[in-house]
């Protein structure tokens, strides 16, 4: 099988033909069909945050086909269409008792990120308990942002808890942000969509924002007043985890608002703690998405609810240019595809 290998990191992927696993016991082999690429992965490329074992082989939004099971899989079938949940989790401490099941404290690895390879590759051989069923009619493309920009996005807005006719920033309009608003705006908040790149205003409304901000930090902070009278904004989501957007964001919330972080830079939020005291502001951050988030995203999009934000494929083969075009900003989601 071909696969693109990480062997340096800081270094472009080498396509390599590689062995074709074989499943154990437990385990499932999958024919790779799509495999959505993010920020994870140029963190990845840029040895900031995960550090895999070198060579090793990334794709953490997978979709594809089971093609084998080994011993004691009853559960699924060749031919049955399915997408990866990427944590692999020990399902007895207390948080995956609690059903948080990203916060794991005996993680087994990360599909395409951490001790398991992904999908960057035609196949990819993973224990059966990582599957969760592509529902009919949803294409491969969409299923994979489901495991990472849609369940991200769900655990996102639950974290925010929203109210009908709140007003919420939305801090980059990626991938999560994208999904992000559109699922604020079903909910009947009003979305203000921040990005510092103006190309992205047509695109996020089209995700059902209400407004687009494509401003610098303190000029954000005053329109965000402006715009509230003066009170600040009810919850501000912040998908991209800069010093600027994590101080502007919480500059912009009102007495007792709620600032959820999602994206993570190498960069530090310098809090005053006579601020988020007094007036009773919350941070609180988000780590991707639990299991029953990746299930009910792929539901909203098999119900219609949730609309592709897959804007461009990519074959394996050009996956460097893929991921240097990720580097210098997309709107939507770029997704790898098998033939």
């Amino acid at each position: 099988m071909k696969a693109a290998v990480l062997r340096k990191i800081g270094e472009r992927l080498s396509i390599e033909e590689m062995p074709t696993p074989r499943p154990g016991p437990g385990d499932a082999l999958l024919r790779v069909r799509a495999c959505g690429i993010d920020g994870t992965d140029l963190k990845l490329l840029d040895g900031f945050g995960y550090v895999p074992e070198l060579p090793f082989v990334m794709g953490h939004e997978i979709a594809g086909e089971v093609v084998e099971c080994g011993a004691d899989v009853t559960e699924f079938a060749p031919g049955d269409r399915v997408v990866v949940y990427n944590f692999v989790t020990c399902g007895s401490c207390l948080y995956c008792r609690r059903f948080r099941d990203q916060l794991c404290l005996d993680m087994r690895g990360i599909v395409g990120v951490l001790d398991l390879p992904g999908g960057y590759a035609d196949y990819v051989c993973l224990p059966a308990q990582q599957l969760i069923r592509l529902p009919d009619g949803l294409s491969f493309e969409d299923g994979a942002t489901c495991c990472d920009a849609g369940m991200t996005a769900l655990r996102a807005v639950d974290r925010a808890d929203v109210s009908i006719g709140d007003r919420v920033l939305v801090i980059g309009v990626g991938g999560v942000g994208s999904v992000v608003t559109q699922i604020l705006a079903a909910s009947g908040v009003e979305v203000i969509a921040v990005d510092t790149d103006v190309a992205k205003e047509s695109w996020a409304r089209t995700q059902g924002a209400a407004s687009f901000l494509p401003l610098a930090a303190d000029e954000l902070v005053a329109e965000a007043l402006r715009r509230s009278a003066g009170l600040g904004v009810d919850r501000v989501i912040d998908v991209v985890g800069l010093e600027d957007t994590m101080r502007a964001g919480f500059a912009a919330l009102r007495r007792g608002g709620r600032m959820v972080i999602v994206g993570y830079t190498p960069e530090a939020l310098p809090l005053a703690g006579k601020e988020l005291a007094q007036n009773e502001k919350e941070v609180l951050g988000a780590r991707a998405g639990r299991r029953d988030d990746l299930r009910r995203c792929l539901a909203l999009f098999r119900a219609g609810k949730l609309r592709s934000i897959v804007r461009a494929t990519y074959p394996l083969q050009q996956v460097n240019e893929a991921l240097e075009t990720l580097r210098g900003g997309v709107i939507g989601r770029i997704v790898l595809t098998f033939d």
